[in-house]
């Protein structure tokens, strides 16, 4: 399989702070070293492709604001097709507010903005961009009705459909036998299947209909699954600074990988060394690392 890599997803613009410790309900505290970070699911997965080496189209919404502005500026700069990335007026870009800990833990609660009113119509203009590529990446920041009108055109058009369902919320079944990789984390794959157990959870999604399952465990790897085979992926040791994007991180290597021919269980590995190296730096896109990264973080590790 080869081909460009389309994502349709959110853009955010992420307003930062560190805090001493993650703050309880009622709690005030003080933080610091407040910054404004790109981000956004998609935007950081689109980001992570391109550092990885593919080419790379969006699709998605921005508010017709000096947010929206940066953010398509920024993907710009990393190489990033964002031909279908349209502005919306009188209608506010996503923001992130996230703290994070000295542990580099984080919380996030996510304004969605413009990325509430991507529409199935807007999906469907951006047909163009489905031709001629490898897969389609996508999540759930968006509205399920445009991610799953992007599921359709990447059917039409042979794509392999990769999913993190993020956030998560109820997907039925149908749905999820149109997708060929779903990558959630635990607390994601818990609220899809209502199970608790990892290896109970992945087989109810191969049940459904899931053909591949990648389950990020953060500091304990990732458990992947595909055809009656369940592989525990160990992680790579390093000093967390920041976790967010290490799933995006993840997701991007392995859709990179995917896409250039590599298996499933080497696409993985690729994703794993990925997030690794994300949650040593802080920020979203910043923390993303470029393909030579992840290459010297396989090869010490081999």
């Amino acid at each position: 399989m080869a081909g460009h890599i389309v994502v349709v997803g959110s853009l955010n613009m992420d307003l930062v702070v560190h805090t001493p410790h993650l703050p309880a309900m009622g709690e005030t505290i003080l933080g610091s070293g407040f910054r404004t970070i790109p981000g956004g699911k998609g935007a950081n997965q689109s980001a992570g492709a391109a550092r990885m080496g593919a080419e790379v189209k969006m699709i998605g919404r921005v508010g017709d604001d000096a947010f929206g502005a940066l953010l398509v500026q920024n993907l710009q700069t990393e190489g990033v097709d964002t031909a279908f990335v349209k502005p919306l007026p009188g209608v506010p870009t996503g923001v992130a507010l996230i703290t994070v800990d000295p542990a580099g833990r984080n919380t996030i609660i996510v304004d969605p903005g413009a990325n509430g009113q991507v529409e199935p119509a807007d999906v469907a203009a951006a047909e163009g961009a489905f031709r001629g590529a490898g897969a389609l990446v996508a999540q759930l920041e968006c509205p399920l009705d445009a991610v799953r009108e992007a599921v359709m055109l990447a059917r039409r058009h042979g794509l392999r459909v990769i999913l993190n369902p993020a956030p998560a919320q109820p997907l039925d079944k149908a749905f999820l036998a149109d997708v060929d990789t779903l990558v959630p984390n635990e607390t994601e794959l818990a609220l899809l299947t209502g199970q608790g157990d990892v290896r109970a959870a992945v087989a109810s999604l191969h049940a459904w209909g899931v053909r591949c399952a990648i389950v990020t465990l953060g500091e304990k790897g990732a458990l992947v699954s595909e055809a009656g085979r369940v592989t525990l992926m160990p992680p790579h040791t390093v000093k967390a600074v920041d976790t967010t994007a290490a799933g995006d991180a993840f997701v991007a290597a392995f859709a990179v990988e995917i896409t250039r021919g590599g298996s499933v269980l080497s696409a993985a590995r690729w994703g794993n060394a990925a997030g690794a190296l994300a949650v040593t730096r802080a920020g979203a896109q910043p923390s993303l690392p470029a393909r030579r990264e992840v290459e010297a973080l396989l090869t010490q590790a081999a």
